[in-house]
């Protein structure tokens, strides 16, 4: 089975990743495709992809979001819903599967496939898509699985937000090399997809893999910055880090929890920021 979220922390993430997201890779996705496009999105979570990007390809359009998760695909209809409804658009449902928010530029259909990953392409309908997405995802899967993936594809595929390098938690703590290093570790253990996740390899592997299946890549930058006012989400980060990096290194987890309790008291105070490094990537089938 492949790792799963907390709708809590992909809710609370949401902000960052649209800001983070590149634009530039979103628009030539969009002049790639149909003039109705089907995408599938693939680890989809609560929907913040389709929610950062229906609004950029501004037509008719039609989404499948697929997750291992069936509630965070019941959860993704309701956010979807909720926050269309709340800046006047009209939302109606069809059938139990289905969901449209109606725009002036035309309705937005979206679906739920629930799926494991693990497989993919493999069980994916792709038959009936245009274009292939995903957010925070190449980061955890296997060297095969993309290998695989460029493979087996001959759309458009977007993949935003995957992780390169370190988090910088700033200012500097003598605790964040073992930090630092026990989360590398973490990430590129295991999650589900064939072998050793790709962590901070993520992008630039992928780009090999698609390159050598023929097609066209581009690649931008989309790191988190985030200010010193975003408490929440810079405690809650640094958790993350620093359970990930004590799983890792249990005994250095003295140090990872003497470096946690520092930086928690610097959020509360507005005295901590950081930055997480990401990379999107676009890859086109060449014509």
């Amino acid at each position: 089975m492949t790792e799963s979220f907390d709708a809590d922390w992909l809710e609370l993430r949401e902000p960052f990743d649209a800001r983070a997201r590149s634009p530039m890779l979103a628009q030539a996705l969009s002049a790639a495709l149909p003039a109705r496009p089907r995408l599938l999105d693939l680890g989809a979570g609560t929907g913040s992809l389709f929610r950062w990007l229906a609004p950029i390809l501004n037509r008719p359009q039609a989404w499948t979001l697929v997750d291992a998760d069936v509630t965070l695909i019941e959860f993704a209809f309701d956010t979807i819903a909720m926050r269309a409804a709340a800046v006047g658009l009209e939302v109606s449902a069809p059938n139990k599967r289905t969901l449209l928010v109606h725009t002036p530029a035309g309705a937005w259909r979206v679906e739920g496939l629930v799926m494991d990953l693990a497989d993919a392409p493999r069980g994916l309908p792709l038959g009936r898509a245009d274009g292939v997405v995903c957010s925070a995802l190449l980061d955890l899967v296997s060297r095969r699985w993309v290998s695989r993936m460029a493979a087996g594809l001959r759309l458009p595929f977007l993949a935003a937000l995957n992780v390169e390098g370190d988090a910088r938690f700033l200012p500097p703590h003598p605790a964040d090399g073992i930090v630092a290093r026990g989360f590398r570790r973490d990430q590129i253990r295991d999650k589900g997809f064939e072998g050793p996740a790709l962590g901070g390899a993520a992008t630039r592997v992928a780009a090999a893999a698609f390159r050598a299946n023929g097609f066209s890549v581009t690649t931008a930058p989309s790191p988190w910055r985030i200010g010193t006012g975003e408490t929440r989400m810079l405690s809650e980060l640094a958790r993350g880090h620093a359970a990930a990096a004590a799983g890792q290194m249990p005994r250095s987890a003295a140090a990872i929890t003497a470096w946690l309790t520092a930086r928690e008291a610097r959020a509360r105070r507005g005295a901590l920021r950081a930055m997480v490094g990401h990379g999107d990537l676009l890859a086109l089938p060449r014509r």
